[in-house]
């Protein structure tokens, strides 16, 4: 699938501030919002989390099949196809461990696929009348 940069981003994202809720204590007993969490991180901080999930997750993402997305909606995928296109990403993983990674990483890209913004029109972009 062709995705631009900024949906890749608001992917990846979005997927790296749930990620670190689910690490924050404060985040879970409801004292900071995902949001205050993620602010409170160093610009470091944040490379070092979206440079980990960027490994697992981009791969993937760019692998899935082409499918139509009308404008205003967002890529749909089955998932048998998140999750094929997921195995075959992990080749070289046996056993227990590959059924682990499977599980935790298709989890993770249809959380991905969720964070992304719906698809805009390029047809539909105005130019403003002053111009």
């Amino acid at each position: 699938m062709r995705f631009t940069e900024h949906e890749l981003t608001a992917a990846l994202t979005g997927v790296a501030k749930s990620v670190l809720a689910t690490q924050d204590k404060d985040v879970r007993k409801g004292r900071r919002t995902e949001d205050e969490a993620w602010n409170a991180l160093s610009k470091f901080q944040r490379f070092q989390l979206l440079d980990g999930l960027g490994d697992q997750l981009l791969p993937v993402l760019v692998a899935l099949p082409d499918v139509e997305v009308a404008a205003g909606s967002r890529p749909a995928y089955t998932p048998e196809q998140v999750t094929a296109t997921v195995e075959a990403s992990l080749a070289d993983e046996r056993g227990l461990r590959r059924k682990a990674l499977l599980a935790g990483r298709v989890a993770l890209v249809q959380l991905a696929l969720e964070c992304l913004p719906p698809r805009s029109d390029p047809d539909a972009l105005t130019v403003p009348d002053h111009l």
